[in-house]
């Protein structure tokens, strides 16, 4: 039987009576995501036609979920909200925390006794509160979630950008910062813009060496970082329908990618097929009763144009593997000559140092078996990997199945290392070189989701390409970035050419999926007697202090903290890697602040200017002595800031070290909001070229937070040290909720608030 039950019924019993309500109050036909959204409303929206796009709307998710790094923060906030246990259904999964290093067991044992201090404290948190806990080497959060949470048809949230993996299995499913999933788990309502739709239409049909993965690919090509931004995309079609459930997830999970909202997919049969091999019969059974409402009506499909913001279509039956990538998750090369040229162009090694196969994008039982099924051709050809190469299972429940199956085996024989059913290198959390920072110019090529630089291995030198499973395994094999399988061979070790045949595999595993131990800890029935300690000594985890509201005094004569130029991800802001952690320690994890953000006017990283002492510092340290001289500091930025992950920690640094505003070209969404709920202001340029205007001497002002209301611009003076001065309107997106928020000093402060808590 599946995890709650009872609220995955209650929402299905609901369902035709809502969509009823919704199809006569839009009067019109309605898509897969107007459903879910709209049938999420909270009772402080009510039910109208809301812009999308502009419209600020209540909505009610189902559950939340939460991941060890950024669970600690989020759960940290909760403490502090005065709750007694958690609104809806919640979970926490540590993946996060274990570092890629010798293989599986050794690994996990090693974090284990590293971070145990914060394992013990997000059991506690979750026993205390009614959250279910998934331990160490249970798996992969967004894996975990598909095969025992999500269902077609619901909303959740989650504290991971790619939370919208569960849209593989129609949900939608949204990655936010802890202070939303805190606002969830306190039972109030959660705020969100109601989103553009992007549909896609999928025709045709995968076959050969292509890939659900190439889809998006393709996808991102097509739309950039930054394309998806403030939008859901819908896919669908008779393409669509081919897919695999765990395909389907594949692709949503790099909507993220694309900065969407999220992605989703109308129910269909291969969604039946997951279910019922996941063991939950009971909400495959609940789900066929109401399939009509789990799906974008009849109309919307057939005239896109008219239901949708904007159309994409792509035929699968042509749809060639794509290697995307150095750098960016958005830079496709077709497999082959393609690939030769433009490495040759742009100076990428065409050597593969490593070969990885894992991450919560594409591990599971089929992309396993897909995989395995490449590598048993090495073995049976006389081939050998030309590249090491490494394995992450999305779960245990994966991890047992594919052993008992004899898939790990075939990858083991093959000399790759087997690591722990965790992130491992995606998120950076490998072992790869002591001084990371000195390695040299490499390739590698993953199934990962992202690729930024220094991400995966901490090497800035390391050019990383996103491919599927099958094709990771291919170019591990033949240690070349060019390697097209589908035209090329390789000499075995008698000297033979040989040639790969077409990756095959098993949407779900013959002999069903087993498991001994999943790895899961139901909370106690009743937590109030349980205890939740944090050391006043810990370097891992500290209590957190209210943040003191913004003054229109404070707003005047600042200093600037950086102006960053170019591309500035989270990974830029707060680091991942050997940063992780301290993600339950906001003072230390601090240190990280915007350590890996280009500074415009020297072109270097983590060195800028301070007028306190007119040097040269790191930004943490210029940021703590312009705090401790009672000046408040303004960072600058271009476009997109904020793209990649959903770390708060990107946020909450810059507020706790005295940052009040953000202004830049444009921001990620996530990045945004999570500015926001810390009280800080995210602002933009009214006229992008006034970026160019900013100096690195400059005291900046700050005008209008005595009137901010939403719509209503606020106005920055730069006082140039020449004595000269430029004012300009910088514009924001607050509604008047958020706009309490920066009035109480945080959305979390206005939580306590509310509860009466002092």
């Amino acid at each position: 039987m599946a995890f709650d039950i009872d609220m995955i019924k209650k929402v299905y019993d609901e369902l035709p009576g809502k969509i009823a309500a919704i199809r006569k109050s839009l009067n019109r036909p309605l898509t897969l995501s107007e459903k879910i959204l709209y049938s999420h409303l909270h009772t402080e929206s009510p039910l109208q036609s809301y812009e999308r796009g502009k419209d600020y709307v209540y909505y009610a998710p189902d559950r939340v979920a939460m991941q060890d790094a950024t669970a600690q923060m989020a759960l940290l906030q909760f403490m502090m909200a005065g709750k007694k246990k958690v609104a809806v259904p919640s979970t926490v999964h540590c993946d996060h925390l274990i570092q890629a290093r010798i293989g599986a067991d050794a690994d996990l044992q090693h974090a284990i006794n590293t971070s145990n201090e914060v394992f013990n404290f997000l059991e506690s948190v979750s026993d205390k509160y009614g959250i279910g806990f998934w331990k160490p080497g249970a798996g992969i959060i967004h894996q975990v979630v598909l095969e025992n949470y999500a269902f077609p048809g619901g909303m959740m949230i989650g504290t991971d950008s790619h939370t919208v993996n569960a849209g593989g299995l129609g949900m939608v499913a949204i990655g936010v910062g802890g202070a939303d999933a805190v606002d969830v788990m306190a039972g109030m309502a959660w705020e969100l813009k109601n989103p553009k739709l992007i549909g896609v239409k999928l025709t045709g049909k995968l076959s050969g060496w292509s890939s659900p993965k190439d889809v998006i690919l393709k996808v991102a090509d097509i739309l950039t970082v930054k394309g998806g931004t403030g939008a859901i995309v819908e896919y669908f079609g008779e393409g669509a329908i081919q897919l695999s459930c765990t395909g389907k997830g594949t692709i949503c999970n790099m909507g993220a990618e694309i900065g969407a909202t999220t992605s989703t997919f109308g129910y269909d049969e291969s969604m039946d097929r997951y279910l019922r091999a996941t063991d939950r019969e009971d909400v495959a059974d609940a789900a066929k009763a109401v399939s009509e409402h789990l799906t974008a009506d009849p109309e919307c499909y057939e005239n896109p144009e008219k239901y949708f913001d904007q159309v994409i279509e792509i035929n699968l039956s042509e749809l060639k593997p794509l290697l995307n990538g150095p750098f960016t998750p958005d830079l496709s090369t077709a497999v082959g000559t393609a690939m030769t040229e433009r490495a040759k162009e742009k100076d990428w090694p065409l050597d593969v140092e490593w070969g990885l196969i894992g991450s919560c994008t594409n591990s599971s039982y089929e992309d396993l078996s897909r995989a395995a099924s490449v590598a048993k051709q090495a073995l049976d050809k006389g081939l050998k990997t030309k590249a090491e190469f490494g394995i992450n299972p999305g779960s245990e429940q994966v991890r047992y199945t594919t052993e008992r199956d004899g898939i790990l085996k075939i990858f083991e024989d093959l000399n790759a290392k087997i690591f722990t059913n965790a992130c491992g290198p995606c998120i950076g959390q490998w072992a790869r070189y002591k001084n990371p920072m000195n390695a040299p110019k490499n390739s590698i090529i993953h199934s990962f989701n992202r690729n930024f630089s220094k991400r995966a291995d901490g090497n800035p030198n390391t050019h990383a390409f996103v491919a599927s499973p099958e094709m990771v395994a291919a170019i591990a094999i033949a240690g070349r970035l060019d390697f097209n399988p589908m035209t090329d061979t390789l000499t075995n070790d008698k000297g033979e050419e040989v040639k790969l045949d077409e990756p095959t595999g098993h949407e779900l595993p013959p002999k069903g999926f087993a498991v001994e131990d999943r790895g899961y800890n139901a909370p106690a029935e009743d937590g109030s007697g349980i205890n939740v300690v944090i050391s006043p000594t810990s370097d891992r985890l500290q209590k957190l202090i209210p943040f003191k509201k913004l003054t229109a005094d404070g707003l005047r004569g600042q200093r600037i903290l950086i102006k960053a130029k170019g591309k500035c991800t989270t990974d830029h802001i707060s680091m991942a890697g050997p940063w992780l952690k301290f993600r339950g320690h906001l003072e230390n994890i601090s240190n990280n602040c915007y350590t890996g953000a280009v500074n415009f006017f020297n072109e270097k990283t983590n060195t800028v200017w301070n007028a306190v002492n007119n040097e040269f510092m790191a930004v943490p340290d210029s940021a703590r002595l312009y705090q401790n001289n009672n000046i408040g500091t303004v960072v600058f930025g271009e476009e997109n800031l904020g793209e990649g992950s959903s770390r708060e920690h990107a946020a909450m640094e810059p507020r706790f070290l005295g940052v009040t505003a953000v202004i830049v070209k444009s921001f990620a969404r996530i990045h945004e909001t999570n500015l926001k709920k810390q009280g800080m202001l995210a602002l933009t340029f009214v006229n992008k070229d006034d970026y160019d205007k900013v100096r690195q001497d400059d005291t900046v002002d700050i005008d209008g937070l005595d009137t901010f209301a939403p719509g209503k611009n606020l106005t920055v003076t730069l006082h140039h040290a020449d004595g000269t001065k430029d004012s300009f309107e910088v514009a924001h997106t607050y509604s008047a909720p958020q706009v309490v928020w920066v009035q109480e000093g945080s959305a979390l402060n206005k939580i306590r608030k509310d509860e009466g808590v002092v």
